[in-house]
């Protein structure tokens, strides 16, 4: 389901009289409690898990602030190019996004559908939509993207990532003609590129700047256009689930995926967006059902959840300065 930006939400934001003060975005230099990747990657399937990490305490540090060149995070970027050719294994680490897929992209069909008035019901209602999937990985938001008819340029900083997407990509006519980039967001905006609807999907957690990341994905945004965001919330329930759960227990994603000190709240992103002149009109949350193997949007945005939102107008964005 679908629901729009909760009252609560909505309650705790106002309230906010200096914005990214009470509710910062966590500082990217904090020193991560987690295991290396790297002895997931070298351990045995056979050896037991290692002992999960203790929640942290207490908030996390905030940095100094200022604009950044780059959100790139080298680490991050050494991280994903080590598991590259694993993209299109749906039994692989990104099995839970392979999962998760067809709901992502049902709320994002529901939203941009209603944005831009388009029937989400035609077989191609993005068609004519120019669409860019920021940190694309191997492809697999940005082919459905394709088939649905829009105008697709997936990016990602992992040159590994960008190949094996081209690879894929060229072996259904449906999907040949996306735009695979090696780049970033920042570098994309140096060139002025604009789009239609801008979508980024758990990224934010992995940049070293959330704040300018943001930045960055407005300034590609047009005017009036629609910005999708999906990551992971910083709640006691994500840690149990995210971390704990997926990487130590289940062995679902590499040990040190995620780093819980990195994890946005609905509230900070929002804050953000606000920041970046993006609006936040919807959000939902993603629910897995262990019984069924499936994923089902729902209210609760205390684990997983997405936001889309639209880029304010020109006109709108003075008035407001």
């Amino acid at each position: 389901m679908l629901r729009r930006l909760a009252p609560s939400l909505r309650r705790s934001l106002a309230s906010s009289t200096a914005p990214l003060r009470g509710a910062r975005l966590p500082d990217p230099g904090v020193p991560s409690p987690h295991a290396q990747w790297r002895r997931c990657a070298s351990a045995s399937s056979s050896s037991p898990p290692p002992p999960p990490p203790s929640p942290p305490q207490g908030p996390p540090r905030h940095g100094a602030g200022g604009s950044a060149a780059s959100s790139l995070n080298p680490a991050e970027v050494a991280k994903f190019a080590a598991i590259a050719e694993t993209w299109w294994d749906s039994q692989g680490p990104f099995k839970p996004l392979h999962l998760m897929n067809p709901t992502r992209l049902s709320f994002i069909r529901s939203t941009l559908c209603r944005h831009f008035r388009r029937d989400p019901y035609l077989a191609k209602p993005l068609e004519g939509l120019k669409v860019i999937d920021v940190g694309c990985g191997g492809g697999i938001l940005s082919e459905p993207l394709a088939r649905m008819g829009a105008t697709v340029t997936g990016i990602d900083a992992v040159d590994r990532n960008i190949k094996i997407a081209h690879i894929h990509a060229a072996s259904d006519p449906t999907t040949a003609s996306i735009e695979y980039c090696c780049t970033t967001a920042e570098d994309l905006v140096k060139e002025n590129k604009q789009f239609d609807a801008v979508i980024s999907l758990e990224v934010i957690e992995h940049v070293a700047n959330p704040l300018e990341f943001c930045k960055s994905l407005s300034a590609l945004t047009v005017p009036n256009g629609a910005t999708v965001i999906s990551t992971i919330n910083r709640s006691m329930r994500a840690y149990a689930t995210a971390i704990v759960g997926a990487e130590y227990i289940l062995r679902w994603l590499p040990i040190g995926t995620h780093e819980w000190s990195k994890l946005v709240t609905p509230e900070e992103l929002v804050l953000a967006l606000q920041r970046a002149s993006i609006s936040v009109q919807e959000m939902a949350g993603f629910v897995y059902n262990p019984l069924t193997g499936q994923w089902s949007l729902s209210d609760d945005i205390s684990i997983n959840y997405i936001a889309y939102g639209v880029k304010k107008s020109e006109t709108a964005s003075r008035m407001s300065q």
